[in-house]
């Protein structure tokens, strides 16, 4: 297999690695694009291993890429949001179980912001690709017992395990249904009924669209949040596509993509609302539609 060939039988998975990183898919296509000059110019013969190879050059890139990301996003107007990727393709690498969904969610990427970069590496090789500490340590050229002690300080971090109850995906389906069902009728009590008490709805429009600066906390403001938005929404064409691992609603007006609302459900209600809105941070998600022939008319 010539060194081009094999580059792109491991793209997914090195823009997988890189879009866990930086929870950006400009930075992530860049990152893997810069990698591809190392590969060809690497001696073939003296790498083992293609796969781990790559994801050592992707790391190290996007680890330079981290401590840039983080000056930006403290500058950022309003609440970041991770960059939206569109899932029913193997765009990211598979997605075959919950614990993979769940490390390309939105929540999760949001959560991923609390670590250092290296801690944040360690984590999303371990728990997302299934390194072994050995591997780890040869990616990172930390030592083995360096690289559990990042991995136990990352889950302590993140721990959610009261949080992390991912549902069933048919019934995440049929929650999100429901909500863009009763959020169009302006159905203030059905809204409410789906949402957990504690819900909390984020909005990204980055200062470049109208968007709330602050998140909204409780179930009767995000419901009136939401059924005020849907009932204004007029000529606005609406989808529910699966988006970061899980049933999002997507909107279009002609064939503008101007915002995505992703979901968080925890013991079958909605626990959050991440809306991005940032034109920037929808253009790869709007080139993917675009490609696939979206929207189809709805």
């Amino acid at each position: 297999m010539d060194s081009a060939t094999e580059f792109e039988r491991l793209r997914p998975a090195m823009f997988g690695l890189a879009y866990r990183l930086l929870g950006s898919a400009a930075e992530a296509e860049d990152a893997v694009q810069d990698a591809y000059p190392k590969w060809a110019g690497a001696d073939r013969e003296s790498i083992a291993s293609p796969r781990a190879w790559l994801a050592k050059v992707v790391t190290n890139l996007c680890l330079n890429r981290l401590t840039s990301a983080r000056v930006q996003r403290e500058r950022y107007v309003g609440p970041w949001l991770p960059e939206p990727v569109l899932t029913s393709t193997d765009v990211l690498g598979p997605l075959e179980t919950a614990e993979q969904r769940d490390s390309v969610s939105l929540a999760m990427l949001v959560l991923l912001e609390q670590l250092s970069p290296v801690e944040r590496a360690v984590f999303v090789l371990k728990e997302a690709f299934a390194y072994s500490h050995r591997e780890i340590a040869g990616i990172l050229d930390v030592s083995e017992v360096n690289s559990r002690q990042l991995h136990s300080r990352a889950r302590k971090a993140l721990d959610r395990s009261d949080e992390r109850r991912v549902s069933n995906p048919r019934q995440h389906e049929k929650l999100v249904e429901s909500f863009l069902s009763a959020a169009r009728d302006g159905d203030l009590p059905a809204l409410e009924s789906l949402l957990a008490a504690d819900v909390t709805a984020w909005s990204d429009g980055g200062g470049k669209v109208t968007a709330a600066r602050r998140p909204v906390h409780g179930a009767a403001k995000v419901a009136r949040l939401y059924a005020g938005m849907f009932a204004g929404a007029g000529q606005v064409s609406i989808e529910i596509l699966e988006v970061n691992g899980g049933p999002a609603v997507v909107a279009t007006a002609g064939d503008v993509l101007f915002g995505i609302l992703g979901f968080e459900v925890v013991d079958g209600r909605i626990r959050g609302l991440r809306a991005v809105g940032n034109p920037d941070k929808l253009a790869f998600l709007s080139g993917q539609l675009s490609r696939s022939g979206w929207p189809a008319g709805s």
